[in-house]
């Protein structure tokens, strides 16, 4: 692969990866620990990801327990959560700290399906904007050493990248709302 293309190839899985991220946070009725991957807790001072100051595990597929090493912590942990997007109110024994994720309603799996099909466009458009910026960065190339037939192919090469990648995204935007449909 051309060098030139390979910065722009970079972004755009980059930008892939990023909606990847995103859907992982979104709640699909089970338990799954990456809804805790953006929330931080004060760790004496410093903001930690909550994996990383305790053991996170899913003992039951509507439940994720966290049992912080320190148990100073817990009080922390619980404020994280309950001031995050999360929408569900932590238990704490004293011990661990238990989410219990309510079944979803229909309208809400509608809702969300909605959100991924919303963050899934963006992410087309972040696709369609990396190649409409390497188009423009080929087209300066002109009246430069570089031939028309090269800038053409380059061209040609980022919109095979582009179609790639928007297929990737329609992919991961299918599966994800089959995930969040299926009861």
């Amino acid at each position: 692969m051309d060098e030139r293309i390979k910065v722009y190839d970079e972004k755009m899985t980059k930008t892939f990866n990023n909606l990847l991220s995103e859907f992982g946070s979104i709640r699909a009725g089970r338990a799954n620990p990456h809804v805790l991957d953006r929330i931080m807790v004060d760790y004496y001072g410093t903001q930690t990801p909550i994996q990383q100051v305790g053991n996170v595990n899913v003992p039951e597929p509507r439940m994720i327990q966290i049992q912080p090493w320190d148990s100073s912590l817990l009080k922390a942990i619980e404020k994280a959560i309950m001031t995050s997007d999360l929408g569900i109110n932590p238990t704490n024994d004293g011990k661990v700290i238990r989410l219990i994720f309510p079944e979803l309603t229909e309208e809400r799996r509608k809702d969300l399906a909605k959100e991924v099909k919303k963050k899934g466009e963006a992410a087309k458009v972040a696709v369609r904007n990396i190649r409409r910026d390497a188009n423009d960065a080929f087209k300066k190339l002109k009246g430069s050493d570089v031939s028309e037939d090269t800038i053409k192919e380059l061209e040609e090469q980022t919109q095979k990248l582009t179609d790639k990648y928007i297929k990737e995204v329609d992919k991961a935007i299918e599966e994800k709302s089959k995930e969040i449909m299926t009861v």
